[in-house]
């Protein structure tokens, strides 16, 4: 039952301390705020970096050719590691290789053109799987498939700023594009989530690149999606990749420059742990902060009932129990704690709002925020600490003899 007196009591105490009061709950309000604003900065790196895993998928292994730096078998250092179909078609059988899909860029001419509309994109020469690989997302039409690698047609994805540049609102599909001079057919715009860049891409079937580009059996990376196999099963096949290239290629498989394995799912990994830790971090110095305000309040609420000791005895003369001077000392301690954290809370989660709307995202920090789980477990943290925090000098309060009380000065 709400009781108007008691409350009315609790705010005449306060307010004739306004000042102790007040900095006690500043340092309450401070570690909430702090809390909340370096949970949310937290959370802006860890949502920059996972922007940057977008642009591919996360469980990925990205092999690239390199130069050898030891010799081996006769073999020099210095020899450059070449690609070929044949390396597509063994490491597809890899054990737990999903997607895969070989790669190469034409750069000597990427000009594109259609009627009278020209502009240089990056054309890239894949397999259907890159398409998973990339994560990319249809617009319009489709991306490449099996039947444009198997009968070498000369066909092409756009991305969307290709798209806008080119054909400026027709409609872009079965329409004929020149590519270095030759006509491709588009069957498809996509989007991706990398960016700008990656829209500005155009994908065509690698065979048809191989023949009509004289690239021969020729490739430049290989790229694969691996499925739910767990980060240290992708080290392992990291090595038995290594090692059956290092056999066709004739280089020591110790030779780590021969050929270079990204292992984005290892990298992701360890980026999704490095935040775990900083959000651990961020907890034990959030809470050691609003321990120091609750000490605070403690000693307010300390110096509250050393200050009310007689008219602590009075009461408890004139028949007041342990429970209501408890409750009383209690709801005062929770009253300051509890308003003075939602004060922090709601101004953390303001400049975070503030901060999200106004900054432009970059590579490495974006849209800052705090889970709403958060923010009640930091309130529930606040209630506890309050009461807590008036707990001892009540109990204190509690066990104050009336006549000692009534002779306190």
């Amino acid at each position: 039952m709400f009781d108007l007196d008691k409350w009315q009591e609790i705010f005449s105490t306060i307010s004739k301390n306004k000042l102790r009061t007040f900095l006690t709950g500043f340092s309450v309000a401070w570690g909430i705020f702090m809390l909340i604003v370096l949970l949310g900065s937290g959370y802006g790196l860890e949502n920059g970096v996972r922007m940057e895993f977008e642009d591919d998928a996360v469980n990925t292994l990205w092999v690239n050719q390199g130069i050898t730096s030891m010799a081996y078998q006769g073999y020099k250092p210095g020899r450059s590691i070449r690609f070929t179909n044949d390396d597509y078609d063994n490491t597809k059988k890899v054990d737990d290789v999903e997607y895969i899909s070989g790669r190469f860029t034409i750069w000597e001419n990427n000009t594109l053109s259609y009627k009278n509309e020209f502009g240089s994109f990056d054309i890239y020469c894949t397999h259907p799987a890159y398409g998973i690989v990339e994560s990319l997302s249809p617009i319009k039409g489709r991306f490449l498939n099996a039947v444009d690698i198997a009968e070498n047609r000369k066909v092409a994805s756009i991305g969307k700023l290709v798209d806008e540049a080119l054909f400026k609102g027709e409609d872009p599909l079965g329409k004929y594009i020149k590519v270095a001079g030759i006509p491709f057919e588009v069957v498809g715009v996509f989007d991706d989530p990398g960016g700008d860049r990656d829209m500005s891409r155009i994908y065509i079937p690698i065979s048809t690149a191989q023949m009509v580009f004289n690239r021969g059996n020729r490739l430049g990376t290989m790229s694969m999606t691996i499925g739910d196999a767990s980060v240290e099963r992708s080290k392992e096949m990291e090595e038995e990749i290594r090692d059956e290239l290092a056999k066709k290629h004739h280089f020591n498989p110790e030779d780590k420059r021969a050929i270079h394995i990204c292992n984005n799912m290892e990298q992701y990994e360890r980026f999704m742990t490095l935040f775990a830790n900083i959000r651990l971090f961020v907890w034990i110095i959030g809470i050691g902060t609003i321990i120091a305000g609750i000490v605070g309040v403690s000693n307010i609420m300390m110096i509250v009932v050393k200050e009310r000791t007689k008219e602590i005895g009075i009461r408890k003369s004139m028949g007041a129990t342990p429970g209501s001077i408890i409750s009383l000392i209690l709801q005062e301690s929770i009253l300051i704690t509890a308003f003075a954290g939602y004060i922090g809370l709601v101004l953390g989660v303001g400049l975070l709002e503030l901060v999200s709307k106004n900054l432009p995202k970059t590579d490495y920090f974006s849209n800052p925020e705090v889970n709403i789980s958060v923010a009640l477990l930091a309130t529930l943290v606040l209630v506890v600490a309050g009461a807590l925090a008036g707990f001892v000098p009540a109990r204190k309060a509690a066990s104050v003899k009336p006549v000692v009380a009534l002779r306190d000065e």
